[in-house]
């Protein structure tokens, strides 16, 4: 057998992770066209690259399919219910970084905390005969923080592309989505809440706690995680 490391397969993730390997003293390539999705591992026996998107490597984590995988502290948050028990941290890698976060529309000059967004979404329903809408894909993560703060009348709604455009577009109220310099936000003219951060997230080196591994393999891992310091 070999060790698993799954990696995202496009993109800055891509490249800051094949980086930071490298400044440990191991390559990671892809080789093929960039439909293949094929890897090659150097400066080490005994570890396969899997390239994977990023939104892949929690499932395939707590699937015990890869031992390794760099992705998203959001991504495993959101995609595994009892992630702690599936997988474990390695390292932060210090690049990724983003922040989940609730936000509304900047006019909305009398709401600025958790609290005021309940307010304001217990008189939507009130007005309009519907619960306020929250665009969004961490439906998991959301939902969970919005029961933590006592946000009752809301509804999530599924999406999946700008998030940013849909309270322009008139198919939600507010938003809940990854961040990293807040300027889409300005630019669509919302504000987060002053108490509306969910979660901090980063790129992060996993380990599976499902995933088999025989004799040979422990000794390999070992060997790895020694490398990567």
């Amino acid at each position: 057998m070999t060790i698993k490391l799954g990696v995202p397969s496009k993109g800055r993730l891509m490249e800051k992770t094949f980086e930071w390997f490298a400044a440990r003293g191991i390559t990671l390539q892809r080789t093929g066209s960039e439909r293949e999705y094929a890897g090659a591992v150097e400066g080490i026996e005994d570890v396969s690259l899997m390239l994977l998107s990023a939104g892949e490597i929690p499932r395939e984590l707590a699937a015990g399919r890869i031992h390794l995988g760099v992705t998203g502290t959001d991504l495993i948050q959101e995609k595994l219910a009892l992630w702690d028990q599936l997988v474990s941290s390695v390292e932060e890698l210090a690049f990724g970084h983003a922040d989940l976060i609730i936000a509304v529309p900047h006019a909305w000059i009398d709401v600025d905390t958790m609290d005021d967004l309940d307010a304001a979404a217990a008189a939507f329903r009130n007005t309009h005969g519907f619960r306020l809408r929250i665009a969004t894909k961490y439906h998991r993560l959301v939902r969970e923080f919005l029961r933590g703060a006592g946000v009752a009348d809301y509804a999530l709604v599924d999406s999946q592309g700008a998030t940013e455009g849909t309270i322009k577009n008139e198919t939600a109220e507010a938003i809940a989505d990854i961040t990293s310099s807040g300027e889409t936000l300005r630019a669509n003219h919302l504000k987060i809440l002053s108490d509306g951060l969910i979660l901090k997230s980063q790129a992060t080196l996993w380990r599976s706690r499902t995933a088999h591994m025989d004799e040979r393999d422990r000794k390999t891992f070992a060997a790895l995680l020694e490398k990567l310091g």
